[in-house]
């Protein structure tokens, strides 16, 4: 049990310390080709913070532990929507921006009731892999074209924000220089992020197999399942860097930031990370019944209640958040005791 726990313990923290050297060496390097920083904000960052995700779905579906894999993706999204989110608005109200209530609130909504639809014949297979990859890729290329059309004062945000993250650009304009361009693509800086890119990957990797391998240890230690594991203890660990990101955020009141960042993540986590784990075993990731018929429709329920609170005012009051925190907690409640 305690090999099992020491085990969980160092794989957390090499995802948490790996995921975030590659957020930062990402951000960089898309600094020194030119890449907008809303655009880094929006894309790399949000896949980043979802990187342990990955490592772990990956990993579990290869030691055939999919379900797992699977609750984790739930279960961090319900992580992501209630608790952080709630905890954000707890110790800030949020402003909701145009943009969130145009983009990332309806890819959210969409995303988690496709990945419903997708499981309720009790398996995701390849096939259902292929169709969330697919989204990935229209969602990047619509979020991409809707940053190029931010407003001046959101695109500065962004690039104040990422500056505190090692992001050294500025946002690129028609009025930039070619010289100046050319000072952001230097050869020598670039190598050096990739390769921190590089590394901080490596190193979540690696975690994710010993957080896993850890993970499954004390399920079998305590009797319980990888899926009761997966919605748990691995879904409240690798959300620490989507925790990190938007606490940071809202208390240096970028709030738009924050939301932006947290709904970004939770759409890659299912439509990217768990779309990647879907092609991972030939026999498709096999789901139990409670997962389908519980903890994903309590996503997509965590998803839907979002709807009428952002549009209510545009704004998540303390008194919302307050509520959303607590029913995080009596759902972890109600999970604990009904599945162990």
């Amino acid at each position: 049990m305690l090999g099992s726990a020491a085990w969980f313990a160092v794989g957390l923290v090499a995802l948490a310390f790996g995921s975030e050297m590659m957020v930062r060496g990402g951000a960089q390097m898309a600094s020194r080709m030119g890449i907008s920083p809303i655009v880094v904000g929006l894309t790399v960052v949000s896949i980043g913070t979802s990187l342990p995700e990955l490592a772990v779905g990956v990993t579990a579906a290869v030691e055939g532990s999919g379900a797992l894999a699977v609750g984790n993706i739930a279960g961090t999204n319900i992580v992501n929507l209630l608790f952080i989110l709630g905890l954000s608005a707890l110790l800030r109200p949020l402003a909701i921006q145009h943009r969130t209530l145009r983009l990332d609130l309806p890819a959210m909504a969409v995303a988690a009731v496709l990945f419903w639809v997708l499981s309720v014949d009790g398996t995701l297979s390849r096939v259902d892999g292929v169709i969330l990859l697919c989204s990935a890729i229209a969602y990047t290329v619509v979020v991409v074209r809707s940053a190029r059309s931010e407003t001046r004062d959101l695109v500065d945000e962004y690039a104040s924000a990422y500056r505190g993250q090692g992001y050294q650009g500025e946002p690129i304009g028609d009025d930039e220089t070619p010289a100046h361009q050319a000072e952001l693509r230097r050869t020598g800086g670039l190598v050096r992020h990739v390769a921190m890119t590089v590394v901080g990957i490596t190193i979540v990797v690696v975690g994710a197999e010993w957080l896993v391998d850890g993970a499954v240890g004390i399920a079998r230690e305590f009797g319980v399942s990888d899926a009761l594991i997966g919605l748990t203890i691995v879904a409240i660990g690798t959300s620490a860097p989507e925790l990190v990101t938007t606490i940071v955020s809202t208390m240096r009141g970028e709030r738009d930031i924050a939301i932006g960042n947290l709904l970004g993540s939770s759409v890659y986590n299912i439509v990217l990370i768990l779309g990647v784990t879907c092609l991972v075993p030939g026999q498709g990731l096999p789901l139990t019944s409670n997962l389908v018929w519980i903890d994903i429709p309590v996503m997509v329920a965590a998803t839907l209640i979002l709807i009428p609170v952002f549009f209510s005012g545009r704004r998540v009051h303390r008194a919302e958040g307050a509520a959303m925190v607590v029913v995080y907690l009596a759902y972890l409640t109600v999970l604990l005791v009904t599945q162990t």
